[in-house]
């Protein structure tokens, strides 16, 4: 895979990311959170941005997991590797436009807590939990890039999950409560399909 190649992979993985974390559920609970707990907006922020580093940690780690088991499958698949990584792709993303409303863990925000601890403990958990697993497979079509390619893959993950969540609740607080973002979650896994399916059929029949 060519280097330009790759750049489009990370600028197709970037966008998937931003939209993914512009799901109403990636920053819509911080905002109701810190309302009833009377968060500052540094405060609330600082929170979002947390559990937003939560989430994509354990995304990377499975994502580890996901190219270790790649490097210990490659030797042995030889020159299909790319036909099975680029199939697997446009599997996942025949899966995401089939698939019907996309489910996260959600938080009733109107909830009061007793405590900021337990009202940061639940929004870092549970977001934590609910890891981008859209983006997994990007981490397998960079897999020829290395170290590096890894790395980068991931600096991207965590840019655009960190900028959408913050641009988001930043802007709900703000008082931009018409965003119609709600709406993404009707169209989310067909434009989530449509993209993995469209780097999958380059990774099987674009290689260099």
């Amino acid at each position: 895979m060519n280097t330009t190649f790759f750049a489009s992979v990370a600028a197709t993985g970037f966008a998937v990311a931003f939209l993914h974390a512009a799901l109403p559920t990636h920053w819509l609970p911080f905002v109701l959170v810190g309302r009833a707990q009377k968060w500052t907006t540094g405060r609330t922020l600082g929170v979002t941005l947390l559990a937003g580093l939560g989430h994509v940690g354990l995304t990377i780690l499975l994502g580890l997991a996901v190219v270790a088991a790649g490097l210990v499958a490659e030797p042995h698949l030889g020159g299909y590797f790319h036909w099975i990584v680029g199939g697997l792709m446009a599997a996942f993303g025949l899966f995401y436009l089939l698939r019907g409303r996309h489910k996260h863990a959600t938080l009733d925000g109107t909830r009061k807590f007793t405590s900021d601890k337990a009202a940061i403990t639940a929004l870092v958990v549970l977001l934590t939990l609910s890891p981008c697993e859209a983006f997994l497979p990007y981490y397998l079509a960079g897999m020829e890039h290395g170290l590096l390619g890894f790395v980068t893959l991931s600096a991207v993950l965590l840019t655009a999950t960190s900028a959408g969540m913050l641009l988001f609740t930043g802007l709900s607080l703000a008082g931009f409560n018409r965003l119609g973002l709600a709406r993404l979650e009707q169209y989310e896994e067909l434009i989530l399909g449509a993209a993995l399916i469209a780097i999958g059929l380059a990774v099987a029949f674009l290689k260099t």
